[in-house]
C-alpha cells in the first residue's frame, strides 16, 4: 500500500476527552502536564473542557458532551487534519451508553494514524517523547484508491435496499 506524509508541526493540536470517572484523573494529568500543554492548541469535550480550562488558566476549545455529540467532532477535526494527538481517559470498567460513539472516535483515530493515550502512563510517555518539541511526518495509508475504486452499482442498490446482507 502506499502512504502520503502529513507533517505534525511543533505545536499540535491535542484533544483531551475523559469520562466521568477519569475526569478528576486527566485534570490532575493536565496539571502536573500545565507547561507541556500550554504551548499546543487543547480541545476537549464538554464539562472536561470547562474544568481543563478553569484549572489550567488558559484557552481550550470545547466541543459538545462526549454523548451530545463531542466524541464526533473530535472524529470529524482528526478526519480534517485539525487535532493530530488524542488524549482519552476512557474507563473500561463503566458501562458507556455512547460506547458506538467511543468505539468510532478511537477508530478515526487508527484510520488516520494519530497518536492516542488511553491511560495515565501512555500520555506520559507520549507527552514527554522528544517527538512532541518538533515537527513529525506523520504517515496514513494513501486512500485515494478508495475513493476511486469502482462501485458495482446493482449490488451496493441491493445493500442499500437489504435484498442482500
Amino acid at each position: 500500500m502506499a502512504y502520503k506524509k502529513i507533517v505534525m508541526l511543533h505545536d499540535k493540536n491535542i484533544a483531551l476527552v475523559a469520562h466521568d470517572n477519569k475526569k478528576l484523573d486527566l485534570v490532575e494529568w493536565a496539571k502536573y502536564n500545565r507547561d507541556l500543554l500550554a504551548h499546543h492548541k487543547v480541545y476537549a469535550t464538554g464539562t472536561t473542557g470547562e474544568i481543563l480550562e478553569r484549572e489550567l488558566g488558559f484557552k481550550i476549545t470545547r466541543f459538545q458532551s462526549g454523548p451530545l455529540g463531542g466524541d464526533q467532532q473530535i472524529g470529524a477535526k482528526i478526519v480534517a487534519d485539525e487535532i493530530n494527538f488524542l488524549i482519552f481517559f476512557w474507563d473500561p470498567l463503566e458501562p458507556m451508553p455512547h460506547d458506538p460513539d467511543v468505539k468510532a472516535l478511537l477508530r478515526m483515530a487508527v484510520v488516520w494514524n494519530i497518536p492516542i493515550a488511553c491511560n495515565r502512563a501512555s500520555a506520559d510517555f507520549m507527552i514527554s517523547s522528544p517527538l512532541m518539541d518538533g515537527k513529525y511526518d506523520r504517515l496514513i495509508p494513501d486512500y485515494e484508491g478508495y475513493h476511486t475504486r469502482k462501485i458495482d452499482r446493482a449490488k451496493a442498490q441491493d445493500e442499500a435496499s437489504g435484498t442482500i446482507s
